[in-house]
């Protein structure tokens, strides 16, 4: 089964929380700043560093010593790097040839615990069971599907798996340069995990605005605005979509499927700017403001949820573009604070983040939680492109969530 939102109008179905903000090269009034306690080594993006590129965390808690817990990180074509409390490399694991690993999310089927992560360079998910000393293996079923394609020669085009947020013995996975979202169930057998698809969903591609115009958001001729990062919130029973040019949508769902109309919970900034792709730069051009944005800045993206009763919290939220991130309530997703993450003491700053994750349990060094989030420009970076993910003490927050 698969459904099509058809042409958005910006009236009836987004819920803009605030006035756009302006990017400047400050942070503005009412910006919390705070420094990570902690980083994982910088991955180098070029032959000498194995095209390793940090993208998206999750955070395993180990239930019998919670000081072996451990983070998993996707590194693309440099596959999976497991990371302890400290921020040391504990294990990395290789991708299968051809592979090359974008987001990863965690689940657990009966007793065993699995990260699930995105294969968008084979069309697959590949599945790791967690082993009680929090070392992956790998137990993905040998004849699991494509997520997307129709054959190997689709596969070529990398119209594939992307994002992932998992829920129970369920994945939904995004299709990249599409609006597409598909539900998995994932299934054990012998010993292996597999999966099916159970539904799919369409997110709009354009979109009607105010004056009358039809909006589609400027990408490469042949791409739609895409998901990435996302985040169900099983108990409320709802899935937040970052699409990365033009908003994030809250979706509900009801057991493997999507139900009722997607709503936006905030526009990206540059929501009904017109532009005009250029081939040579591969860059749009944007034209005049129309004014219709919210404050995140494109890409938005990693979306994570820090529960703090059984539907109270909060929702985190990356604002790539200017290298901010946004919190709202859980239960209404009302606005409630911006942070940036800034140069200290022990590491650098976050900029143009992608994935992040947050967990509420108490952790050795991080007694209210611990927030990961994905740096792009990591430094120093020795002259070459540098990423890695840095961990954020909760009670930093104190004051944006303390509310």
């Amino acid at each position: 089964m698969r459904r099509t939102v058809g042409i958005v109008a910006l009236v009836a179905l987004s819920t803009v929380v605030a006035a756009p903000a302006q990017a400047t090269g400050k942070p503005a009034p009412g910006i919390l700043e705070i420094a990570a306690d902690a980083e994982t080594p910088s991955l180098f993006d070029d032959a000498a560093g194995g095209d390793a590129d940090a993208d998206d965390p999750a955070i395993w808690i180990n239930r019998a010593d919670r000081a072996r817990s451990r983070i998993i990180g996707t590194a693309k074509n440099g596959g999976l790097r497991v990371y302890d409390l400290a921020g040391r490399e504990v294990q990395s694991i290789t991708p299968p040839p051809g592979g090359r690993f974008n987001n990863v999310d965690l689940t657990t089927l009966g007793r065993t615990d699995l990260a699930v992560v995105t294969d968008r360079g084979l069309d697959r998910l590949r599945i790791f069971r967690i082993e009680a000393s929090g070392r992956l293996t790998d137990v993905t079923a040998d004849d699991a599907p494509l997520l997307f394609s129709r054959d190997e020669a689709e596969v070529e085009t990398q119209a594939t798996g992307y994002g992932v947020a998992t829920y129970g013995r369920y994945a939904v996975v995004s299709r990249r340069h599409t609006t597409r979202l598909g539900i998995f169930r994932l299934q054990e057998r012998a010993g292996k995990v597999t999966y099916r698809v159970t539904d799919m969903l369409d997110l709009p591609r354009e979109f009607r605005l105010p004056n009358g115009a039809t909006w589609t958001p400027c990408r490469e001729p042949g791409e739609d605005p895409q998901v990435e990062g996302m985040v169900v919130d099983a108990a409320a029973g709802v899935l937040y979509a970052a699409q990365e040019d033009v908003a994030l949508w809250r979706i509900k769902l009801d057991g493997d499927r999507f139900v009722g109309v997607p709503r936006m919970v905030e526009r990206v900034a540059e929501y009904g700017v017109p532009g005009t792709y250029d081939p040579e730069s591969e860059e749009c051009t944007p034209g005049a403001d129309p004014g219709y944005g919210g404050r995140i800045h494109a890409d938005v993206e990693g979306a994570t949820i820090y529960p703090t009763g059984a539907h109270s919290g909060y929702l985190i939220v990356s604002s790539q573009g200017d290298s901010r991130f946004f919190v709202y309530d859980r239960r209404t997703n009302r606005p409630l604070g911006t942070f940036q993450v800034v140069d200290g003491n022990r590491t650098d700053g976050v900029q143009h983040s992608d994935g992040a994750a947050v967990t509420a349990v108490p952790l050795p060094g991080y007694p209210k939680g611990l927030l990961v989030l994905h740096d792009g420009e990591n430094t120093p970076d020795q002259g070459r492109v540098s990423t890695n993910f840095k961990y954020v003490d909760w009670r930093a927050l104190k004051s944006l969530t303390d509310v």
